[in-house]
């Protein structure tokens, strides 16, 4: 059974958390939701996923984010940590979750932000990032992607018709014009931080997990198609060599033949696989 509570509260948008309790003692999963921090809401994580984490025993948190262009990733990044901290006080008091046995499970942007969130003191006790990325810093993301640019091509003007100027947690889909834009003209980094690519760089590699990795790093569990058209299967192969130098616990599966948001065909053999995976990893890691 679902609950929606406000999770934060500002003076012109509220931001809200969809709760799957498991009961008292339950380890907990945080979802964030993909959408490349301009478009998606917490409503995104499928019904068949949520039936799977809680059938396993563990509650599911699903959460809303206030969305860029209108805010930008350092904010982001804050409404994330608060969304941490609300689970591990508030929403702790009211369902009595086991908070010190917590996961970050996110798809693609959602990947990047739990990822994120490893490098920071509010790290979670484990990862998993379905088709994320840990380098937003890296070329794929710089220039126009072959694969966008196939699409009728948008400019700002165009594209800035589809978002607004205020702040929003929940974006509908025609918001992806903006990113489809953001990725013809290789300027996503860009738009979504409100910093220049080259001349803030060092500021940029606080936001970049890939640069920020110890042996502290929470033990991660990477999930990408090979044939991913939107995110680089390398942007998880890269982090997995990575985290491997710093002597973190991980582990990478290959979906073999899969595109982006390969997860929504959820009956495909190999998606049930590699879920059945993922149960099998937050046991371990999210045991006593």
């Amino acid at each position: 059974m679902k609950e929606t509570k406000v999770y934060k509260e500002l003076n012109n948008c509220s931001i809200s958390a969809d709760i799957y309790d498991q009961g008292s003692g339950t380890p907990v999963i945080i979802y964030i939701h993909a959408g490349a921090l301009i478009f998606g809401s917490r409503t995104w994580l499928p019904a068949e996923q949520i039936d799977f984490y809680t059938n396993a025993g563990f509650s599911v948190i699903s959460i809303d984010y206030r969305l860029a262009p209108e805010t930008k990733l350092d904010v982001i990044i804050e409404d994330i940590r608060d969304a941490i901290d609300w689970v591990r006080t508030k929403a702790k008091q009211w369902y009595d979750f086991d908070t010190n046995n917590m996961a970050l499970v996110g798809s693609s942007v959602g990947g990047f932000l739990s990822m994120l969130m490893g490098t920071m003191d509010i790290k979670p006790q484990a990862i998993v990032s379905l088709y994320g990325y840990g380098d937003i810093l890296g070329e794929w993301l710089a220039q126009p992607s072959e694969y966008y640019c196939k699409k009728p091509i948008l400019n700002r003007n165009n594209a800035s018709e589809y978002v607004g100027n205020t702040d929003t947690s929940e974006g509908a889909w025609e918001r992806f014009n903006f990113y489809l834009y953001c990725r013809q003209h290789g300027v996503w980094v860009n738009e979504v931080t409100g910093l220049d690519r080259v001349n803030d760089r060092e500021e940029l590699m606080i936001y970049n997990p890939i640069d920020r990795l110890t042996s502290e790093y929470p033990p991660t569990l990477l999930l990408h198609g090979d044939q991913d058209t939107d995110v680089p299967y390398e942007q998880s192969l890269i982090m997995y060599e990575k985290l491997k130098e710093h002597g973190v616990t991980t582990k990478l599966i290959t979906i073999e033949g899969a595109d982006h948001v390969f997860d929504q065909n959820f009956e495909d053999p190999s998606v049930q696989n590699a879920f059945a995976k993922i149960i099998d990893f937050l046991r371990i890691h999210l045991s006593k």
